[in-house]
């Protein structure tokens, strides 16, 4: 089966609304006013994702980045961000994670990133497996595990 992959910097996308919405509801999180969550995202800078679909238009998954840079008074580094990362029941263990996380990170080789990072309590194997390293030098601040990966240029 053919899949397409879109790059979207607009969360007013209904597509993308519909999977965001599935995947919260997954988790077990409830948002009162989604308007005002979409809202606050698109006006975020340069926040993106990638968003899979099937040949029939449904949603395979998405995972939403974003580039940033981690700084101190003296060094700065340009990393990619990955903020969101979900595929749908039926579609997982399919390697459309793989295929998802492969396109953002030559996205962000493409835009002069030179590290990918996240923070993970699910799939901690995934991103392993991925190349990805536990990095117990940054904490983040909703005290999850932080995963980083330096990018091949």
């Amino acid at each position: 089966m053919d899949y397409q992959d879109i790059l979207i910097s607009d969360f007013s996308d209904v597509r993308f609304q519909q999977a965001f919405r599935a995947y919260f509801t997954e988790e077990g999180m409830h948002i009162k006013n989604w308007d005002a969550l979409f809202a606050e995202m698109n006006s975020q800078q340069a926040n993106a994702a990638f968003l899979r679909l099937d040949r029939k238009g449904n949603v395979v998954g998405f995972l939403q980045f974003q580039p940033g840079e981690m700084s101190h008074w003296f060094f700065r580094e340009p990393i990619g961000f990955i903020r969101e990362f979900w595929i749908a029941k039926p579609f997982r263990r399919k390697g459309h994670g793989s295929q998802l996380l492969l396109h953002t990170e030559t996205y962000f080789v493409e835009q002069g990133l030179g590290r990918a990072i996240l923070t993970a309590e699910k799939a901690e194997g995934f991103y392993l497996c991925h190349g990805y390293k536990k990095d117990l030098n940054i904490t983040a601040k909703n005290k999850m595990s932080v995963f980083s990966k330096q990018l091949e240029r």
